[in-house]
């Protein structure tokens, strides 16, 4: 199965617009956490859409299946990078939670397009 283009996924769509929300909450996070904890986790919450379109790019399902595994691996960093900004104070909780909870539904929506991109790879 090719992806005529990223752009129509659900899923890409979804963690654009939850890299957004990344980036306006590390806004507030400290200075001195610029090249810490900041960029490492923008650069996570980045490769999450970044993969799903690379893979989208590749000639094969399989490729596409590789991908979206590296994207719910960029997923879980994330989530673990928030948790601990929660946990720093850089973050409040209801901010986290809320991200936590956006993220999970995309995780979940990774899971399932992979399921039916293997689901087709056996029918055919």
């Amino acid at each position: 199965m090719r992806v005529s283009h990223y752009g129509e996924l659900t899923v890409w769509q979804a963690s654009m617009s939850w890299v957004e929300a990344v980036y306006r909450v590390t806004r507030d996070f400290p200075r001195e956490e610029i090249y810490g904890l900041t960029s490492q986790l923008r650069r996570a919450a980045v490769s999450v859409p970044a993969n799903i379109a690379e893979g989208s790019a590749r000639s094969s399902t399989k490729e596409l299946l590789h991908f979206l595994t590296i994207s719910r691996g960029s997923l879980a960093e994330a989530e673990t990078l928030l948790m601990l900004a929660q946990r720093l104070n850089f973050a409040n909780e209801p901010t986290v939670e809320e991200l936590l909870n956006d993220s999970d539904k995309i995780s979940r929506m990774l899971a399932g397009l992979k399921k039916s991109l293997r689901n087709r790879l056996q029918d055919s």
